[in-house]
């Protein structure tokens, strides 16, 4: 039984709220030591720090277009089957709408009949694309994650960086954005 009063909505998003700043105190929390250790003290060290944007890679990295086009090639089949049923069902339901005043009943019933069932046979071959695509996208994405972080570690290595951020991160110069250089290790084509 709810306590009188209770709003279910109100308190799931205040559990969403206090999970949110819990998460914000967390993370201000790690950044005040990060700064507190990269701090300018008597045991001062250079560090070399730098940013990747990793949506930006994944977006243009030579590899990413090449997954888009490989998923098109696989599914594109499929996807035209797909069209082509969706108008199918249009042909036939303009052609019952046009005819129904000279169809005899059981035509008649029977021309509906076929409509639903291909409506039925759309949507379930739809959810089957869909399933299957996404499976396979992210399948492509993991790839390709494996591929940019790989790309990311041999460039922090060999321009000796300590250390490098992609997420979570409000601002960064050009001169710690190494975005560019890790879409050049990719393969992508500098723009001209």
């Amino acid at each position: 039984m709810r306590p009188k009063g209770f709003n279910s909505r109100l308190a799931f998003r205040c559990a969403n709220t206090s999970s949110w700043i819990h998460i914000m105190m967390r993370n201000v929390a790690t950044v005040v030591a990060l700064l507190s250790l990269f701090a300018p003290s008597a045991y001062a060290v250079d560090l070399k720090i730098g940013y990747v944007n990793a949506a930006k890679v994944i977006d243009e990295a030579p590899q990413g277009e090449a997954a888009l086009k490989k998923l098109g090639a696989e599914f594109g089949p499929r996807d035209k089957k797909l069209i082509a049923t969706q108008n199918r069902i249009k042909e036939l339901e303009e052609e019952l709408e046009k005819n129904t005043l000279v169809l005899k009943e059981p035509e008649r019933r029977s021309r509906e009949h076929e409509i639903v069932q291909l409506k039925r046979e759309l949507r379930r071959a739809t959810q089957e694309f869909r399933e299957d695509y996404n499976l396979r996208r992210n399948e492509e994405l993991a790839a390709l994650q494996k591929i940019v972080q790989k790309a990311i570690q041999e460039v922090a290595r060999q321009e000796n960086f300590d250390l490098i951020l992609h997420e979570g991160v409000l601002y960064a110069s050009g001169k710690v954005d190494i975005t560019e250089k890790i879409l050049r290790k990719l393969g992508k084509k500098p723009p001209q």
